[in-house]
C-alpha cells in the first residue's frame, strides 16, 4: 500500500515581514493625513527660509531698497516707483512678505539651533545620570529639578537682562531652560533599558563600558527624545518670539517673528493691523506644522500608541 502524502500549505506572509525599518516607519506616518499636512507645511516654510535671498521682493536689512515714503502701506497697495506690496509694509518702509521670509529664517535657525544644543547636552547628563548613578545622578536630576521648578521664560528672562541681544545670546539662554527636558527623558528610558537581559549579558561578556552605552542602550532611548526633541522645537520658536516681544530677544537689526509682531504692535489701534498679523500668522502656521509632525512621531515611535 502507498503512503498517503500531503501537501504542504503554503506559509502565509507575516505582516510586515522584509521591509526595512524605515519603510514601516513611512508607511505608519502617512496614516494621518493631518501629520502629511502638517509635514508639507513644514517642508514649504523650510524652503521659504532657505530660498528667502533669492524669493523674496525685497532685501529688508538693505537701507539703500527701503523709503520712508513707502511706510505702512496697506496690502496691495502700490508705491510711488509702481512696486505693488502684497502683504503691506511696517513703519520702516519694508515689504512685509520680504521682512517674515527672513523672519522665519531667524526663527527657524534659533529654534533648531537651540534645540540640538540642548538635547546633546542632555543626552549626555540623561545617560550619564543612569548608567553611571550614585551621586552623579543626584547632582544632575537636583539641578534639572532645581531648574523645571521655576517657568522657563522667567529664566530666559534673567539670562538675556544679564546677556544681552543677540542670537547667539538667546541660543544659550534656551539651551539653559531646555536641556533638563531631555536630561529627564533619556534618564527615564536609560533606566528601563539597563536592566534588560541582552545589557546584563554584554557586561557578562565583558563589552567596554562605551560600547554598551552607545552601542546598546542610547538606540532604545532615541525614540522618547526624538518626539520630545520635535515638541520643544516649536516651543523654543514660541519662547524666542515672546522673548523678542518683550525687547529681549533679538535686535531689530536682525527681526525674528517675534519681533516684526511688536514693531507693528502699536499700530493695531490705528487700523494697520497687517503689521503684526501677517507675521503673526506666519509664526502660527510654523507652531502648528511642527506640532501636527510632532502628534504623528509620538503615535509612531510609541509601540504603546501606534495603531
Amino acid at each position: 500500500m502507498g503512503i498517503a502524502t500531503h501537501e504542504e500549505a503554503p506559509i502565509a506572509p507575516v505582516p510586515g515581514d522584509g521591509e526595512a525599518p524605515w519603510q514601516r516607519f513611512a508607511a505608519q506616518f502617512m496614516e494621518s493625513p493631518l501629520a502629511l499636512v502638517g509635514l508639507g507645511l513644514l517642508v514649504l516654510l523650510a524652503l521659504a527660509a532657505l530660498l528667502a535671498p533669492w524669493i523674496a521682493p525685497q532685501n529688508p536689512y538693505d537701507l539703500a531698497q527701503l523709503d520712508v515714503l513707502d511706510s505702512r502701506l496697506a496690502p496691495g497697495a502700490a508705491s510711488l516707483s509702481g512696486r505693488i506690496y502684497w502683504l503691506g509694509t511696517d513703519d520702516q518702509g519694508r515689504d512685509m512678505l520680504s521682512a517674515i521670509l527672513y523672519g522665519l529664517r531667524i526663527s527657524l535657525m534659533v529654534g533648531l539651533a537651540s534645540t540640538l544644543a540642548a538635547v546633546a547636552i542632555g543626552l549626555v547628563l540623561g545617560l550619564a545620570g543612569a548608567y553611571v548613578g550614585g551621586w552623579v545622578d543626584t547632582v544632575i536630576m537636583r539641578i534639572a529639578d532645581i531648574q523645571l521648578s521655576f517657568p522657563a521664560i522667567l529664566i530666559a528672562l534673567i539670562l538675556l537682562a544679564a546677556l544681552g541681544q543677540g542670537v547667539g545670546k538667546i541660543i544659550v539662554a534656551l539651551v539653559t531652560v531646555q536641556w533638563a527636558y531631555y536630561a529627564r527623558t533619556v534618564r527615564s528610558a536609560a533606566l528601563v533599558e539597563r536592566r534588560r537581559e541582552y545589557v546584563e549579558a554584554a557586561r557578562v561578556l565583558a563589552l567596554p563600558e562605551w560600547r554598551i552605552v552607545f552601542r546598546h542602550i542610547l538606540p532604545n532611548c532615541l525614540p522618547p527624545l526624538i518626539v520630545v526633541a520635535t515638541v520643544q522645537v516649536a516651543h523654543a520658536i514660541s519662547l524666542e518670539a515672546t522673548l523678542s516681544f518683550l525687547g529681549l530677544g533679538l535686535p531689530i537689526t536682525e527681526p525674528s517673528l517675534g519681533l516684526l509682531i511688536a514693531n507693528g504692535f502699536q499700530y493695531m489701534l490705528s487700523g494697520k493691523y497687517w503689521i503684526s498679523f501677517y507675521p503673526g500668522i506666519a509664526l502660527l502656521v510654523t507652531i502648528m506644522a511642527i506640532n501636527l509632525v510632532a502628534d504623528q512621531l509620538r503615535d509612531v515611535l510609541n509601540p504603546r500608541l501606534t495603531r
